[in-house]
């Protein structure tokens, strides 16, 4: 028999091996967590960085993609990229677009959560599946031609309001983003605030809506997003009429000059100055986006 100090190193010895084989499978744990994170990043922001570097090179260097690095920057893409897609006024057309969308959607949309978390009404359920079932049949051309009759019916089929309202029908994700939060928000206040004389209206505007304000600046971020990438409601909208076009209509007429040949680096400069809004935006909201895990788990 082994005597008792012998028992006890060998004790020490396994449990120093355990320690040692459990340190070593969380370092391999974190090494594999940040190659994926890494690899990642790689193939998110890759893209962009070439999309900025093709835009400071001739048409030749990014249609051969000889070089990584521009030979000589050319900061007169921009320029021309400016003037060709008439820049100006097509950014506030899209602006005009993404705001007015963005605001009439979370209006909706909040009201629409807001009754139905705080409100029993006959037909919830069924509305809610109305609702949930919009996020999978609007599949672009299938709906398109249905949506631009109704526009012609409403005399809206040459102008940017019907982009709009077709945009701002389309919340069923912004619905959905907003009802997480708001089973976050408690019903004692709601309460409290009919005690002291509110209506449901007054609870909403005073109560609910300040409260909410992290989830309106997560769903508006979206909202903005998607209404400022837009690209077929507009086309189709403003074919008859190019003063009406929004920015990513007019960048796509930078993909051929005037002699018919393509012109991708002029392109790249406008689709670089294009994001650019979107970047302002999402400071705004980057404290509410963070919080987007909070109201995701309430949800």
């Amino acid at each position: 028999m082994q005597s008792v100090p012998s028992q006890l190193s060998n004790r020490t010895t396994s449990t120093r091996s355990s320690y040692v084989s459990l340190l070593i499978a969380k370092l391999a744990g974190k090494l594999l967590l940040w190659v994926f994170l890494l690899l990642m990043v790689v193939f998110t922001v890759f893209p962009v960085i070439m999309a900025v570097l093709g835009s400071f090179k001739t048409n030749a260097e990014v249609t051969t993609g000889a070089t990584f690095w521009p030979s000589v920057w050319q900061f007169n893409n921009y320029v021309k990229a400016w003037k060709g897609a008439n820049f100006a006024h097509f950014t506030m057309n899209s602006l005009f677009v993404s705001i007015v969308t963005t605001v009439g959607s979370l209006l909706v949309a909040s009201l629409a959560a807001y009754a139905v978390d705080r409100r029993e009404f006959a037909g919830k359920k069924v509305y809610v599946a109305l609702l949930a079932s919009t996020m999978f049949i609007s599949i672009g051309a299938v709906v398109l031609r249905p949506q631009f009759e109704l526009m012609v019916h409403l005399n809206l089929h040459k102008s940017l309001w019907g982009v709009v309202i077709i945009l701002i029908s389309g919340h069923a994700a912004t619905f959905f983003t907003l009802i997480g939060f708001f089973k976050g928000i408690p019903r004692d206040l709601d309460e409290a605030a009919m005690i002291d004389g509110c209506n449901v209206y007054s609870i909403y505007w005073r109560i609910i809506l300040p409260l909410l304000a992290p989830g309106l600046g997560v769903a508006g971020l979206f909202v903005f997003r998607n209404a400022w990438n837009e690209y077929i409601l507009p086309l189709v909208f403003t074919m008859t009429k190019p003063a009406l076009q929004t920015l990513t209509v007019g960048l796509a007429s930078l993909r051929y000059g005037t002699s018919a040949a393509a012109e991708t680096h002029i392109m790249l400069a406008g689709a670089c100055m294009s994001i650019l809004p979107i970047l302002v935006v999402y400071i705004l909201a980057n404290k509410s986006f963070i919080s987007v895990t909070a109201g995701s788990v309430k949800g």
